[in-house]
């Protein structure tokens, strides 16, 4: 086996609506590589990690930039709010950690300004009802704008007087899009001068990233690779409209930081006990009412990033299935055990059934998908706190045959268990292929 197939580069991929707990999970595992790199995504994304009675929330930059030896990557595939970036590096100076010379941006990646944000609150407005249910962050607007080949990207900040062309050129375009679409126009006074002081605050980190994480695993280091959100938001294969505007499967590593997928040696996949989503869309599992706000209130269900309560529903093994077929999940993390721990009974989708029929692939369509009815499988609770618990021999009897019925019905592994938010609230089952990549 040649070098190069031996070297550990490992993705993790959310398996549901994201918020599955992805920040804590690549902060424990960042421990055993050497670079954590990020591939798609904005500063909508909020990773929290709690250490030593300390808890950070990162949007952009990856978590493992926490762990003092490791390096981080913000790659292509994202799109950067320089002010957000430089506001993020500065708490975590102040919170002492140093990211000179760790730290990497791609030269390629897209760059939001406010004039993105300015367009997608308006935008997201107009649609009144039918709103996606964005963070009005300008994530949306600045790929779009990628994908229409007007984007301004960090290798044009770096020279001002291109800048200045493309940026002159994109406002005057943008003027015209909102005062016949909204009735006036951007606000942009001073917008040059502001992204070039941001420049000269991020030009240390600007890298050839792809070139960079390349090179590392010729060199054998090893690699964690991270995206945002998760499987059932993919702006390809999730619940469109009610998506984000990137890949957030596996597939989403070599678009987005220029990884070949033949690179590739294992997948994770996380998942919440439970399942949640945020905004607007389909949702088949979600819960009543009066059960999603108590369970809401138990895992503390509300934005990392905006605060706001996320809906709250049972496991559903279709998402599940669905998330392992298009990243090749080969280790599944279930997060978030211990909010089960007072439940009397607990639910899981095995199946839907559409005008009466079972249905056997997942709705390309939200209007389907909304109208689903789940079939459900129901196990006992363990009615038995599960936080402190670092072997799974000695969880609750009842707790690891929730996790055994979701293995085999998936056919995947539980490769991790997270009882708490604690780094160190974790169990890792000997003899996983998890266990192996650590």
């Amino acid at each position: 086996m040649t070098e190069r197939a031996r070297t550990k580069a490992i993705v993790v991929v959310g398996a549901q609506w994201g918020d599955e707990g992805k920040g804590k999970v690549v902060d424990y595992l960042a421990s055993s590589f050497d670079y954590t790199a990020r591939y798609a995504g904005g500063h909508n994304a909020g990773h929290t990690v709690i250490f030593d009675g300390r808890k950070f929330v990162l949007q952009l930059i990856p978590s493992g930039i926490l762990r003092a030896d490791k390096k981080a990557v913000i790659g292509a595939g994202t799109v950067v709010d320089p002010a957000a970036l430089v506001a993020e590096l500065e708490n975590l100076k102040k919170s002492g950690i140093e990211v000179r010379g760790r730290l990497f941006l791609s030269n390629r990646a897209h760059v939001i300004f406010p004039y993105h944000r300015e367009m997608d609150k308006a935008a997201e407005s107009a649609l009144g009802e039918a709103k996606i249910g964005t963070t009005s962050r300008g994530i949306g607007p600045a790929y779009e704008d990628k994908m229409a080949r007007r984007g301004i990207r960090v290798c044009d900040l770096l020279e001002p007087e291109r800048f200045a062309e493309k940026l002159a050129r994109v406002i005057a375009e943008k003027n015209a899009i909102s005062q016949a679409t909204y009735g006036h126009p951007l606000e942009t006074a001073g917008l040059l001068e502001q992204y070039l002081e941001l420049a000269a605050h991020i030009r240390g980190l600007v890298a050839d990233t792809g070139m960079l994480l390349n090179r590392a695993l010729d060199n054998g280091e090893s690699v964690l690779f991270e995206g945002a959100q998760g499987t059932m938001l993919d702006i390809d294969h999730g619940t469109y409209p009610f998506v984000t505007s990137s890949n957030a499967t596996s597939g989403g590593v070599a678009t987005g930081l220029g990884v070949a997928p033949t690179r590739l040696t294992g997948i994770v996949g996380v998942t919440k006990a439970y399942t949640t989503r945020v905004g607007s869309g389909p949702f088949p599992t979600e819960m009543p009412d009066l059960d999603a706000q108590a369970l809401r209130e138990r895992g503390n269900e509300f934005g990392a990033v905006t605060g706001r309560p996320r809906r709250c529903g049972w496991l559903d093994l279709e998402v599940l299935r669905f998330a392992k077929m298009l990243s090749g999940i080969d280790s599944l993390v279930v997060t978030k055990l211990d909010v089960f721990d007072a439940q009397k009974e607990i639910k899981i989708c095995t199946g839907y059934r559409y005008k009466g029929k079972r249905l056997t692939e997942m709705p390309p369509d939200a209007e389907t998908l909304a109208e689903v009815e789940p079939e459900y499988h129901t196990l006992p609770g363990w009615q038995t706190p599960t936080p402190g618990i670092r072997d799974v021999k000695e969880l609750p009897l009842a707790a690891r045959e929730y996790l055994n019925f979701i293995s085999d019905q998936l056919q995947v592994e539980i490769g991790m268990i997270s009882t708490g938010p604690e780094r160190d609230a974790t169990i890792v089952p000997r003899g996983t292929k998890l266990a192996s990549w650590l």
